[in-house]
């Protein structure tokens, strides 16, 4: 795969029929953040080795978005979605991260005779779980499935955190966003307290013991592979590859993006219109336009929504925007689940705003094709929640990112791309339409920091196509894993 793009059957490395015919299962967990990368490496695998997976799916996530999603894989993909599991017990106010690992638990005996069955039809030679399935190793020892991994969707320092969590559950008494000093961890950027994890921002909530819980469950792991690669976040990369005793070895595989490759589609179904974004962006300046999106789950509060309208017009840039209901009925996680929003987006914005920026903006309700967006000649910036895969996204497409961070590990990450990596910039906690638009402004034409971030972006854009080449660094990770199934090591 190259900037986004598969090569298709060109890099197919097949070691003969016993190649062929291994078989991985994928357990993942809730989130289109968590089944695209799971889907990319399932591809990468297939392509370039010649092993078919089976991707297992939770029943509270079956929407029509992941059904479409699921349909759209090539044939040595398929899917099988795990039976419903009753949640009724839990809080209503229960944190994701709580829902996603109980269902994991409670799906543990399902999951086993599911892994069973497969290994009468398949040579099963691993079972890969994502971030929140660690519990399902039970499942897959059970099984007789030889080989257990983590797939970790995000980077190497919110790794580093949840590895270390267990120690620092006992070392720091007291709450994370108390702390006066940040906190340092090997290799990583000092994290303020504030920015940790937010499942890790209230010790007295169930999803904080999920989370050390995870933690010690990762050890569990022949191996774990992670959505990054090494020139984003060097100094972590350098220290994982030499874990300590009792610290599984670590693979990053990254980047793994959304992408659209030839086969994949249905060749008899009719071809779907482009998307009149696109249409937009083709009548643009190259490099002029910052695309605003926060993800198929975030949503901001209505004041924010309201400053961040007025600090777009106030910036004089164009921007295309993907505009969805506020989230003062609920958490700015509350689309998690269904990212579709529930009325009309438009309604929230500044009186006047949507005639008085028709000339240099667009807006689209809930969805835009954000892959083929960043893509686009047109697009010059992205103010982005910070989720990983839109990272991800971002860096292989070479766009600089504006952070306005939400929820889940989002802070964390921001602090990693503006003070580690040099990829974004950040908009200051007050959300003020002054200091917005200057931000935007300095991203996209700036000639201090904006120019600083915008190279280091062209920088990380060659590295991350470079180690997805043949001999580069994330295909060399990924068949160092392979041939230990073949040789039969773990």
């Amino acid at each position: 795969m190259e900037n986004g793009k598969c090569n298709g059957s060109s890099t197919t490395k097949c070691n003969g029929a016993a190649a062929a015919a291994m078989h991985v299962a994928m357990l993942v967990t809730p989130g289109m953040g968590h089944l695209i990368p799971l889907a990319e490496l399932a591809k990468r695998l297939a392509a370039r080795h010649g092993v078919t997976s089976t991707l297992l799916t939770f029943a509270s996530t079956a929407s029509a978005t992941q059904r479409e999603f699921l349909a759209s894989l090539p044939p040595a993909i398929e899917s099988v979605s795990l039976p419903p599991v009753d949640l009724s017990d839990l809080p209503a106010d229960a944190a994701i991260e709580t829902l996603m690992s109980e269902e994991c638990v409670r799906l543990v005996p399902a999951l086993t005779a599911i892994l069973s069955g497969i290994r009468e039809r398949r040579r099963l030679v691993a079972f890969v779980a994502d971030l929140f399935g660690a519990d399902s190793f039970d499942a897959a020892r059970d099984a007789g499935v030889p080989r257990r991994y983590l797939f970790f969707p995000t980077n190497l320092h919110a790794l580093t955190l949840l590895l270390h969590l267990p120690d620092l559950d006992v070392s720091i008494p007291g709450e994370f966003r108390d702390l006066d000093e940040p906190v340092r961890l090997p290799g990583c950027v000092p994290i303020p307290g504030k920015d940790i994890l937010m499942p890790l921002q209230d010790k007295s909530k169930a999803c904080y013991g999920w989370m050390v819980h995870h933690g010690t469950r990762y050890r569990d792991a022949d191996a774990i592979l992670v959505n990054s690669f090494d020139a984003v976040e060097p100094d972590a990369a350098r220290v994982l590859r030499h874990p300590k005793p009792g610290v599984p070895p670590v693979f990053p595989i990254g980047p793994l993006i959304q992408t659209h490759c030839a086969g994949d589609d249905d060749a008899a179904a009719p071809p779907s219109p482009r998307a009149a974004c696109l249409d937009w962006l083709d009548r643009q300046p190259d490099r002029s336009v910052i695309f605003v999106s926060f993800g198929s789950g975030g949503a901001l509060p209505t004041e924010h929504m309201r400053e961040l309208a007025l600090g777009l017009e106030l910036s004089g840039q164009r921007f295309l925007w993907v505009v969805r209901s506020p989230s003062d009925e609920g958490e700015v996680s509350a689309n998690y689940y269904d990212a579709e929003t529930k009325k009309n987006p438009f309604g929230y914005l500044p009186e006047g705003f949507v005639e008085r920026t028709k000339e240099v903006g667009l807006l689209v309700p809930s969805w835009a094709p954000q892959t083929k967006v960043l893509a686009h000649r047109a697009t010059g910036g992205f103010l982005t929640h910070c989720g990983w895969n839109s990272v991800l996204e971002s860096l292989v497409h070479g766009v600089p990112m504006v952070a306005w961070p939400l929820f889940a590990e989002q802070r964390q990450n921001a602090v990693m791309l503006t003070e580690g990596a040099g990829a974004a910039i950040r908009v200051p906690e007050s959300k003020g339409k002054e200091k917005i638009a200057a931000v935007v402004r300095e991203m996209m034409v700036g000639e201090g920091r904006g120019a600083a971030v915008r190279a280091k972006v062209a920088e990380l854009q060659k590295m991350a196509t470079d180690g997805l080449r043949d001999g580069g660094a994330a295909t060399s990770a990924l068949d160092e894993v392979v041939d230990k199934w073949t040789g039969g090591e773990k």
